[in-house]
């Protein structure tokens, strides 16, 4: 499945949070929504990944953000990994990995010759008005913070 692209409307979806919590796309109508895709809790560049937007979070949050974090994990990893590295915001539990399939941010990757299905780590912008404002499609962790408060605050 092809990643989306900017203009498309953002495909709803319901998930729970690392505190059991239901979330859904739709509770942030009018709010620019961050959402990430990482392909697992707790290895390093997801650790980095994350705690990158747990530093710049009240930024984020300043220029009119929500940050929603997306992986396979169950809600008990996630609220381990919240947890360790103080994360102030909600981890998503895709464990069925349908959401990121909407998203275009699940397919083949290849590890030392293996190929397997997984997360492509990737981060789409999601204007007031639910649709697709920006896409990130394959996500180098370092600077990737910096470069989504640079388009949250472009799209205020």
């Amino acid at each position: 499945m092809a990643m989306l692209d900017v203009g498309t409307r953002a495909p709803a979806f319901s998930l729970e949070d690392q505190s059991g919590k239901t979330v859904k796309l739709s509770d942030f109508k009018g709010r620019k929504v961050v959402l990430y895709f990482y392909p697992k809790d707790d290895t390093p560049g997801c650790t980095r990944e994350a705690c990158a937007f747990r530093d710049e979070h009240s930024v984020l949050q300043k220029a009119g953000a929500v940050v929603l974090g997306v992986s396979p994990d169950s809600g008990a990893s996630h609220a381990r990994f919240a947890g360790k590295y103080k994360l102030p915001f909600p981890l998503l539990a895709d464990t069925d990995h349908a959401v990121a399939e909407k998203y275009g941010a699940w397919g083949e990757k290849s590890l030392y010759g293996r190929k397997f299905m997984g997360i492509t780590r990737s981060t789409f912008l999601v204007d007031g008005t639910g649709k697709i404002a920006r896409v990130w499609p394959k996500v180098k962790v370092d600077g990737h913070v910096d470069q989504v408060l640079e388009a949250v605050r472009e799209e205020s």
